[in-house]
């Protein structure tokens, strides 16, 4: 599907991108945002950016989100896990 955005010409011009690299920005930046939101899974994230779960995992640390999206609820689930 192709979704079609109207950005000012001084958006591009402010990030220094071509089109091309600004809409690839664009798209990692909301699969992250999405994944860390826990909104999308890492595999549906890297599907939407088009690249593969390891370079998914380079984007996410570029953007300071963590690998693995615990809430407090799956972490004590986790630690009272005795397999642990």
């Amino acid at each position: 599907m192709k979704i079609t955005l109207e950005i000012p010409d001084s958006s591009l011009s402010i990030t220094r991108e071509r089109p091309e690299e600004f809409a690839r920005s664009l798209r990692v930046a909301a699969a992250v945002k999405w994944y860390e939101l826990g909104r999308i899974s890492q595999s549906k994230a890297a599907e939407l950016i088009g690249c593969s779960r390891i370079q998914l995992f380079n984007h996410l640390k570029e953007y300071g989100v963590p690998l693995l999206q615990l809430d407090a609820k799956d972490l004590e689930r986790e630690m009272a896990d005795p397999r642990i």
